[in-house]
């Protein structure tokens, strides 16, 4: 059986892709003149608790309560999702009176939640109610109300949740990055808490974590001919070798571009002194940098190598992109 095709209609599909792009990007524009003083209130119940934030909803909501909970432990607001339902039959132990509660519903009028509302107040628990329904009974049993609701969804039928879940997953990111900014979140607290990932390679490692050190540097004296830097530079196998003073400091590089250059102007490598045709003052980068910062030191000079130094230019070690594709840092 053939599948079908879309033909003359492609472009009635592209004018109701564009149409509902417009209406849920129109939904999250309109919560922007709602937010007040509730979205503080919100803000400031999560951070004057000792507890955790559980995140709760069922239906297309509940896919969003868990994505804002995902979103909060991985900026620094620990926080997990429970399903309303199971929460009835025994999960609802897990929470505790320091605890704040994130109760999702477009209606306001979800049974499942309303079910274990008053358990909750009984407990003392907090809790914020994000729905679309100002006047529901959700909202009103709520310390903090965020409304979420959009003015239509859009679904042709104005029934399945697609701009209200839109919504309401905007502002719960919103709601996480208010509380990262207010918790000082650092980027070194992110990446420990993605060790696993691109971005915590990007994030946790170090030039001096991919640097190569002592012999594996390849390094000479300004003093040398150009015949003992080419056979350094064969022996480091990186494509060149630090030139240093008589202290230690890097002055110059010699890489095979170099080499090149000079061969071509018929140089004699056995009389010529390194120090009259290497590159003086070339690109360094601290140990304690970030790889990718070196990444983009390479990119922006268009070079593939960098030398490590210290504060006193001495030279620490040194690395090129193949050390750094080998990290996975990029």
């Amino acid at each position: 059986m053939n599948p079908p095709k879309l033909g003359a209609s492609a472009h009635d599909a592209i004018a109701i892709a564009r149409e509902v792009l417009e209406i849920e990007a129109q939904a999250i524009t309109d919560l922007v003149a709602k937010l007040d003083q509730p979205f503080v209130l919100a803000v400031e119940l999560i951070l004057n608790s000792s507890g955790r934030v559980v995140v709760s909803g069922i239906g297309k909501s509940g896919h969003i309560a868990r994505k804002i909970a995902s979103t909060m432990s991985s900026t620094g607001t620990p926080a997990y999702f429970v399903h309303p339902a199971e929460a009835s039959h025994g999960d609802l132990g897990m929470i505790t009176r320091d605890d704040v509660f994130i109760a999702l519903s477009n209606s306001g009028e979800s049974s499942e939640l309303l079910a274990i509302v008053p358990l909750l107040k009984r407990w003392g628990a907090k809790l914020i109610a994000m729905t679309g329904n100002s006047n529901s009974t959700l909202a009103r049993e709520a310390d903090a109300h965020l409304y979420a609701g959009a003015a239509k969804e859009a679904c042709p039928l104005n029934l399945a949740p697609t701009a209200s879940t839109t919504a309401a997953l905007a502002l719960g990111d919103a709601l996480a990055v208010a509380l990262m900014q207010s918790k000082g979140f650092t980027r070194d607290e992110f990446a420990r808490s993605h060790p696993g990932g691109m971005l915590g390679r990007k994030l946790l490692t170090h030039v001096r974590d991919v640097m190569r050190t002592g012999e594996n540097a390849p390094r000479i004296s300004r003093a040398a001919t150009l015949m003992e830097t080419i056979l350094e530079v064969s022996r480091g196998g990186m494509g060149m070798t630090a030139i240093l003073d008589d202290d230690g400091r890097v002055v110059g590089i010699f890489t095979d571009g170099d080499l090149r250059r000079v061969l071509e102007k018929g140089t004699d490598p056995r009389s010529t002194k390194v120090a009259d045709v290497m590159t003086s003052g070339p690109s360094t980068i601290g140990p304690g940098k970030l790889a990718v910062e070196a990444v983009e030191i390479m990119d922006r000079k268009k070079i593939n190598q960098l030398l490590v130094v210290d504060d006193g230019r001495r030279l620490l070690g040194a690395l090129n992109m193949h050390d750094l594709f080998r990290a996975r840092v990029i």
